[in-house]
């Protein structure tokens, strides 16, 4: 039951910021904090794997700041953030209750996550008078709770 709701929490993160979800899961694989040699996601503890979304994390903080940058919940967006939750999400339940019930689990909390994280920041950007701040707090609320997550699952 732990690893499903990992799951959930990571598809949040995912939700949240889709970059750091795959990131910390990686660094979690590659650091040994969970086992996913010998299956179809073995990949994610790649010696590269880990820099390459760490790099992909950075440059979505980065764009998350742009007026350009789409919502999170335009189709593509939404969509990605669904995938990737659910990747995770398989992940992090491998070890306990199966890939299967993992990427449900890691895919319900994506759309938790996309769909709670834009009302939470909305209302705390209108409380600071704008995005920037809020968007800053949101970053460093994914990436302490990827990283707590990740601990949780050793």
């Amino acid at each position: 039951m732990v690893g499903i709701l990992l799951a959930l929490l990571i598809g949040v993160v995912a939700g949240l910021r889709a970059m750091t979800a795959p990131a910390a899961v990686s660094w979690a694989a590659s650091l040994g904090w969970i086992s996913l040699g010998d299956t179809w996601l073995e990949f994610l503890g790649y010696r590269w794997t880990p820099w390459i979304f760490t790099i992909l994390a950075i440059g979505e903080f980065i764009t998350d700041q742009l007026p350009s940058t789409p919502s999170r919940t335009v189709p593509i967006q939404f969509g990605t953030r669904i995938l990737i939750g659910s990747l995770c999400g398989a992940a992090l339940g491998m070890a306990s209750a199966g890939w299967l019930p993992g990427a449900v689990a890691g895919a319900a909390g994506a759309v938790i996550g996309t769909l709670g994280g834009r009302a939470a920041r909305a209302k705390l950007a209108s409380v600071f008078g704008r995005d920037s701040p809020a968007a800053i707090l949101e970053d460093g609320i994914a990436v302490g709770a990827a990283f707590l997550i990740v601990a949780a699952a050793q």
